[in-house]
């Protein structure tokens, strides 16, 4: 027993001597966003549709996906090589200042059936098909849950969440496939994309645009 004990008293030491990854510096994040700002924007909200909007996505998410896109667990080619050189510390600091960001509204499509399908979609899924719900997830007003890790969506653009939506269903079915996507945790985004008809994912994508 007290060697058992002395063992775990060691072990308890070790981490605790471990240097810590400090916790993400905004100021510090300013300063190493500029490799991102040709297609995220400066201020985290991009310069077309086919990009993301990084501005409050949320912190947790945004280390995670960095961490993925450098690992090669989530496949993004237009960003290929662009993370080697950064550190987990360099991650936090780039997703502290993009969180504290204003994400600006990209805007739905006025289309009365899209729109009210999207919100269909996005507030009560499809039973019939065993879609669920976003807001579980995302909350209402399309806010997140950055503790969680599941990112605000509210106001991002609708070609590229279509876009992800369409990589999740497809790596629901194909995780080979080169399209697929397969990052998520749990599985969740790719249970709830399975079942998903192209019209819902248009549609859901955008109301979300416009959500805010």
């Amino acid at each position: 027993m007290r060697m058992m004990i002395a063992g775990l008293a060691a072990i308890a030491a070790l981490i605790l001597v471990q240097p810590a990854i400090a916790a993400g510096d905004v100021d510090a994040g300013k300063t190493k966003v500029a490799v991102c700002a040709g297609c995220h924007g400066d201020d985290g909200n991009s310069w077309g549709p086919n990009y993301p909007d990084l501005a409050g996505l949320g912190e947790k998410y945004l280390i995670k996906q960095l961490l993925d896109i450098q690992s090669g667990a989530r496949k993004v080619p237009t960003m290929g090589g662009m993370l080697d050189a950064l550190s987990e510390q360099d991650f936090s600091d780039v997703a502290a200042y993009f969180d504290a960001q204003t994400r600006k509204v990209s805007g739905a499509v006025d289309d009365a059936k899209l729109l009210d399908l999207g919100e269909k979609v996005y507030r009560a899924g499809n039973l019939e098909t065993g879609v669920p719900a976003c807001t579980g997830c995302h909350s209402p007003s399309g806010q997140g849950n950055s503790p969680a890790g599941y990112p605000a969506l509210g106001g991002q653009q609708a070609d590229y969440m279509a876009k992800q939506l369409h990589a999740f269903r497809t790596g629901a079915h194909d995780e080979q496939d080169p399209g697929a996507r397969t990052n998520d945790e749990s599985k969740v985004m790719r249970g709830v994309a399975a079942h998903m008809t192209d019209q819902e994912i248009k549609a859901v994508a955008n109301f979300i645009s416009g959500l805010h």
